[in-house]
């Protein structure tokens, strides 16, 4: 008799491995991941507009070293660093804000 494997959601992966939503572990899951995202992002925005890191820093006003930080994760960050980047690339970027259970957008 053949042996039946278990399917589990990401959600549930995540829940066992990672933390339940809400945790400590799964909140710095989430965000790690998010920063990851962005850091693509802007790499991909960059690579659009034919720029090299070190062209785009000069434009933003920053080292082609922080440029690689950036794009490998946007952890280390600001808000303003990330709109200035945004900026140079002349993309829109905004902000969502989600208070109980209505949002206030940020441009």
């Amino acid at each position: 008799m053949a042996k039946k494997i278990k399917i589990r959601t990401l959600a549930e992966m995540k829940d066992k491995y990672i933390g339940k939503v809400g945790s400590r572990e799964r909140d710095e899951y989430e965000y790690e991941l998010r920063m990851d995202v962005l850091g693509k992002m802007i790499k991909a925005a960059r690579q659009e507009r034919k720029l090299t890191q070190e062209e785009l820093g000069k434009l933003v006003g920053v080292q082609k070293a922080q440029i690689s930080k950036l794009e490998s994760s946007a952890n280390s960050a600001t808000i303003d660093t990330v709109i200035r980047v945004f900026k140079a690339l002349k993309a829109d970027i905004s902000f969502n804000v989600k208070i109980e259970d209505s949002f206030v957008k940020l441009a």
